[in-house]
């Protein structure tokens, strides 16, 4: 698809874009909730502290990653370059890597968290994939 009058085809992609808009809700909502479950598990159950602060530090650099990777990889997709979308390639290896810790490796898992990090890893795949595809047509243009 060129632009109009100008013959530049439209590189990016709508679906990557999409995913990015609903990954940037759908992790604040995440965010939120694993504040409120640090809350809940801080209260009930015997968490030493250390092992919390970890979580909560862990959780907060989590965050930072995350607003990281969705602004670079929003905008190499919608400027059509390609070294902000790898360095939002690469920087879905930590964020992917960090819902496994949150899914497996933490203190103590609730069954709700399984749930929330499975569907974090499930965009972090779809996108991995859109941001190759995304990268192949930049690369060939």
């Amino acid at each position: 698809m060129a632009a109009r009058g100008k013959g530049i085809p439209i590189l990016s992609s709508a679906p990557l874009e999409f995913l990015f808009f609903l990954n940037t809700w759908y992790f604040t909502c995440y965010f939120i909730a694993e504040i409120l479950m640090f809350i809940y598990k801080g209260l009930v159950l015997p968490y030493s502290p250390a092992n919390l602060t970890l979580d909560l530090v862990m959780l907060f650099l989590y965050l930072g990653v995350e607003i990281l990777r969705l602004f670079f990889g929003s905008k190499g997709n919608l400027t059509q370059r390609s070294l902000p979308l790898a360095v939002c390639l690469t920087l879905t290896l930590p964020c992917a890597m960090m819902a496994v810790y949150y899914l497996l490796l933490q203190t103590y898992v609730l069954r709700v968290e399984v749930i929330l990090n499975a569907i974090l890893l499930v965009f972090c795949l779809f996108e991995i994939v859109l941001e190759i595809a995304t990268l192949a047509a930049f690369s060939r243009y």
